[in-house]
């Protein structure tokens, strides 16, 4: 796929294995090494050639400088699976976020538009507009 611009999506594994080791500046038995080690997973051609995207791209710069800082293949495996993690996390609370302004949102309309008789009072949960402020209170038993 493209944007429209004649550029390719980020995930479109359209690099072949020389131009994505010039473009992150790694030999191309490294790349292969990579492969095999389980940290990339180009795309493949029918033909079984690599192809690697714009993401494989950027995956393989961050293991290049994690590597040239030192750290070893088993930390660099367990630095992107957290960064994923956290990727994933972020997306959810996002995900989550929206959830609650939707339900706050219908929560309100329903408010809105429920009758209210005179005397009674109403049976929803209160919406809160804005956050409550926080208060810390630290009580300390006095000793005799």
């Amino acid at each position: 796929m493209s944007d429209g611009f004649g550029s390719p999506a980020p995930d479109a594994a359209v690099y072949v294995i020389s131009v994505a080791a010039e473009l992150t500046g790694l030999h191309p038995q490294t790349l292969r090494t990579y492969e095999r080690l389980g940290l990339i997973t180009p795309g493949r051609t029918g033909g079984g050639g690599r192809r690697y995207s714009f993401h494989d791209i950027e995956r393989l710069r961050s293991i290049a400088d994690l590597t040239s800082a030192g750290i070893g293949i088993e930390g660099v495996r367990r630095i992107l699976a957290l960064e994923q993690h956290v990727d994933a996390l972020r997306h959810r609370n996002e995900e989550l976020l929206h959830e609650l302004a939707a339900t706050r949102e219908a929560l309100a309309q329903a408010q809105a538009a429920a009758p209210k008789p005179e005397g009674s009072t109403s049976r929803l949960p209160a919406v809160r507009q804005d956050p409550p402020a926080a208060a810390v209170v630290v009580w300390r038993r006095q000793r005799h």
